[in-house]
C-alpha cells in the first residue's frame, strides 16, 4: 500500500478493502515487491493475468497451470474473499484487547466457526521469526494462565481433577523475556513452558539471551544458578519492594496483564493447545506498538507468505504443513 493512500483509521480501513482492487495491490506488493509476477510452482515469470477469473496463467510445462493470489499463503483454499480477510487482520493486529470470533463473524457477515478458523490463520501470520538472542538488561519473569478453580463448574472440576485448596492445577506455565531499551521500545518473547524448575528456565534463558547481559527477575529459586552461567544477576523481592531502581520487572508485569486482559475479557477460555497462538498475537501487537495501524497490518502482512495452517492441523488431528 502506498504511504499516501493507506488507510489509518477503521473507517477508512473497511471503505479501502472493500475494494478489490485495493486488496490485489496490497498483497501483489508484499508477494512480489520488485513488480514481476512470479508462478509459485516454477518460479516462472512467463505469466498472463485472467482479469476475469481473478487468477494468473502460467506458460511453463507443469500440472497447475492457472494460480490465484492467495496460492503460497495462509489464504490459500479459502473461499472467503480478501475483502473480508484484510479487514479481519486490520482488527486483530489493532484492537489493542483482541477481537472475538464472535464479534469478527457479526462484524464479516461469516460463522462463528468460520472467524475462529481465520483468527487461527491470521495468527501463524503474527509468529516472529527467530531474530537471534537478545541482549542488554533482561526482565525475565514467569506467570500462569488458566481458569480459577472456583468459577469451574464442578463436572470440569472434577474431569481436571482440581480443588478449590489445590488451584494451581490444571494451569499453564507461561515465560517471558523482554529485552529493555530497543530501537523499537522494549522487545518481549513469551512461550509455553512446561513448568518453573531450574533446568527449564535455565534452559529457556540460555536459549534466547546472550551471555553476559543483565537479567533481572523476582526471588524464585529456580534463578539462583543464572550468576554461574554467565549472567549479571539482579533479584527483586516482591515481598519486599517491587521496584529498587532499575531492578523490577514491571516491564513483563505490563505486559502480563495486557495479555490476561484480552484472555480473560475477549476470549474468556482459551484451551491450552491453542495458547501458544494468543500469546504470538499479544507480543506482536506489544512488540510493534510504536507503529502506526497500517504499518502494523503491512508487516504482519508480510508473515503470510509461504505458511499454511488447515483446519485438521488446527483441531489436532494432523501435523501443520509448511508451503
Amino acid at each position: 500500500m502506498a504511504t499516501e493512500t493507506a488507510p489509518k483509521t477503521l473507517q477508512q480501513a473497511i471503505l479501502f478493502f472493500a475494494d478489490y482492487d485495493n486488496c490485489h495491490k496490497a498483497v501483489s506488493a508484499i508477494r512480489w515487491p520488485a513488480g514481476v509476477v512470479r508462478c509459485p510452482h516454477c518460479d516462472s515469470d512467463r505469466v498472463t493475468y485472467l482479469e476475469n477469473a481473478r487468477r494468473w496463467k502460467c506458460y511453463g510445462k507443469h500440472a497447475k497451470a492457472q494460480f490465484s493470489l492467495k496460492v503460497g499463503t495462509i489464504f490459500e483454499d479459502s473461499a472467503i474473499s480478501l475483502e473480508k480477510w484484510l479487514p479481519a487482520l486490520w482488527l486483530l493486529t489493532n484492537c489493542k484487547n483482541g477481537i472475538s470470533s464472535y464479534e469478527l463473524a457479526r462484524a464479516l457477515g461469516v460463522t462463528q466457526k468460520t472467524a475462529w478458523f481465520m483468527l487461527s490463520r491470521l495468527r501463524l501470520a503474527l509468529q516472529a521469526e527467530d531474530a537471534g538472542k537478545i541482549r542488554g538488561d533482561v526482565e525475565v519473569d514467569e506467570t500462569f494462565i488458566g481458569g480459577k478453580a472456583r468459577n469451574m463448574h464442578k463436572a470440569k472440576r472434577d474431569r481436571l481433577g482440581i480443588s478449590q485448596s489445590r488451584s494451581m492445577i490444571g494451569k499453564v506455565a507461561v515465560m517471558g523475556l523482554l529485552e529493555r531499551h530497543s530501537d523499537a521500545g522494549s522487545q518481549v518473547r513469551v512461550g509455553v513452558i512446561a513448568n518453573r524448575r531450574k533446568h527449564q528456565l535455565e534452559q529457556t534463558i540460555g536459549d534466547h539471551v546472550d551471555l553476559g547481559s543483565t537479567i533481572y527477575t523476582d526471588a524464585l529459586r529456580s534463578y539462583d544458578r543464572m550468576a554461574q552461567h554467565g549472567y549479571v544477576h539482579h533479584v527483586i523481592d516482591h515481598a519486599e519492594a517491587y521496584v529498587d531502581g532499575q531492578v523490577h520487572t514491571n516491564g513483563l508485569e505490563n505486559f502480563w496483564s495486557l495479555l490476561k486482559r484480552a484472555l480473560k475479557g475477549t476470549y474468556v477460555s482459551v484451551e491450552p493447545f491453542h495458547l501458544f497462538r494468543y500469546l504470538d498475537e499479544q507480543a506482536y501487537r506489544f512488540n510493534n506498538r510504536k507503529m502506526t495501524d497500517a504499518a502494523r497490518l503491512v508487516a504482519a502482512l508480510r508473515g503470510v507468505l509461504g505458511k499454511r495452517l488447515t483446519y485438521s492441523a488446527l483441531t489436532g488431528s494432523e501435523v501443520p504443513q509448511t508451503c
